[in-house]
């Protein structure tokens, strides 16, 4: 069975935590962090069951870019 390393990204959102998967964006939540990345990790096994490892957006070194967006 091959690795795969795989980028996320958590956050709260209301008075859950919100679990967001950048290769394949799947995403998932939970009551606490740990929560979501488990509800998350479940998620992709599911995802990812019948996709190639080598069909999977591979990201690195992601970085965060602020963003100012007008709204009307």
């Amino acid at each position: 069975m091959r690795k795969i390393n795989l980028k996320n990204v958590v956050w709260k959102e209301g008075k859950y935590y919100v679990a967001w998967n950048l290769n394949t964006a799947v995403s998932s939540f939970g009551d606490s962090k740990k929560e979501a990345l488990a509800s998350l990790q479940e998620a992709l096994e599911l995802h990812l069951e019948n996709i190639p490892s080598g069909k999977i957006n591979q990201i690195v070194r992601p970085s965060f870019a602020p963003f100012c967006l007008k709204h009307a």
